[in-house]
């Protein structure tokens, strides 16, 4: 899950704006959890992308 779209209920910021502890709390806490807790969706994707056509091309040139 990526913290861009969370919604502190201490203070009802987005968590990735950090403007109470606890948003910096749970921020630092979603960063350390997921090796891709700071990546944006599209970013994902474009590597998911990227993954797929290099197993393609590693497929086409072993046949």
């Amino acid at each position: 899950m990526t913290y861009d779209r969370l919604v502190c209920a201490n203070c009802a910021a987005p968590v990735s704006e950090g403007r109470c502890p606890v948003c910096r709390a749970n921020r630092q806490r979603l960063q350390q959890e997921s090796l891709f807790a700071g990546l944006n969706p599209m970013t994902l994707i474009a590597l998911l992308v990227v993954l797929i056509a290099a197993l393609a091309l590693l497929a086409h040139q072993t046949v």
